[in-house]
């Protein structure tokens, strides 16, 4: 190179690798074990949220350890929870008794009851309707017996009616009295009194929903016509004469669910089936036959179900009564015309 001439420079540019190739793809593997991780975790709890409870208990007995040691020592091996000492076998000052514990069965969300919610629902509002159902037949009662108390000239028939809950429904009986029948001898001609006692329960019974059911009692003396006119026939056409005094008193024709003549067969004194008080008219508001009534609307989302729950909380539990067995045998189903 002659002396005097410019050097000429060289520059080398050096590129460095960036920082991936030091880690790699390493970050990749961890966060998809941390993704893998977390769906096992969510779906776990999902299964906890989805099952019954006798089915967690069943996993849980399934994973409870169980000792096949036949010492009941803590090591249940060979020493039987003693240790080697120079002066022989003796037992550990660091070794505690055990003690046994029962644990509470283990609890999850409330999935998998969502049936048993619905079933406590269904209780919780058929015992609202028969909340309600007793006070109607209460106050039905209440009603009647007020009004034959406030009329002076029914004084001598307080006797004659006689009102009772049973477990078919709400009971109303009209009894004959010695000297003091409620239809003619012999016959289903109504006399004047048991009209006016008809007329008071016909008041209250049309207020009610319950159907009704009819029936006609005679005693157990021998009554028969040459014609064969006997005490069923009696009995089934005075219950018939009732119904036909309700519907002359306004209660609906289809109220009536049922009309029957049934003789001696359930007499009212069963020691003494000649009594008078054995001739008499059931009438019987039937149990569970009245409509449910319409569903209020909510004035605010939710008010209902809060309703509901509050009524789950105090009603108390459903008493148990018998049902009710009649000798169906034995009875005469007229047609209602």
């Amino acid at each position: 190179m002659a002396e005097g001439a410019p050097q000429s420079i060289i520059i080398k540019k050096v590129k460095k690798g960036g920082h991936g190739g030091h880690h790699g793809g390493a970050w990749k593997i961890a966060y998809a074990d941390f993704v893998t991780a977390m769906m096992a975790f969510f779906l776990l709890l999902w299964l906890l949220n989805s099952v019954s409870q006798d089915t967690l208990e069943g996993v849980s007995n399934y994973f409870a350890p169980v000792s096949v040691s036949e010492s009941t020592s803590g090591s249940g091996g060979v020493l039987g929870g003693q240790v080697l000492s120079e002066e022989g076998a003796g037992t550990s000052s660091s070794y505690s008794s055990t003690v046994t514990m029962d644990l509470p069965p283990p609890t999850a969300g409330s999935g998998g009851q969502e049936s048993d919610a619905e079933s406590v629902t269904e209780d919780a509002a058929k015992k609202a309707l028969e909340a309600i159902e007793q006070q109607q037949f209460d106050e039905a009662k209440q009603e009647i017996q007020d009004a034959i108390e406030a009329d002076e000239s029914l004084e001598q028939l307080k006797h004659s009616l006689r009102i009772e809950d049973t477990p078919e429904g709400l009971r109303i009986q009209l009894v004959d009295q010695d000297g003091l029948p409620m239809f003619q001898s012999g016959g289903s001609g109504m006399r004047e009194h048991t009209r006016k006692l008809m007329a008071l329960v016909a008041k209250v019974v049309k207020t009610m929903p319950q159907q009704l059911s009819i029936s006609g009692h005679t005693d157990s003396v021998p009554f028969s016509t040459p014609q064969g006119y006997s005490n069923w026939e009696l009995s089934s056409d005075r219950a018939n004469s009732a119904r036909r005094e309700l519907m002359n008193q306004g209660v609906p024709y289809d109220r009536v669910s049922r009309v029957v003549g049934k003789a001696a067969t359930e007499p009212l004194l069963v020691d003494n089936p000649t009594h008078a008080t054995n001739r008499r008219l059931s009438i019987v508001l039937l149990r569970g036959t009245g409509e449910p009534p319409p569903p209020e609307e909510e004035a605010l989302p939710g008010l209902n179900s809060i309703k509901q729950k509050q009524l789950e909380e105090t009603l108390g539990p459903v008493q148990s009564d018998g049902t009710h067995s009649g000798g169906s045998d034995s009875q005469v189903v007229l047609p209602l015309n």
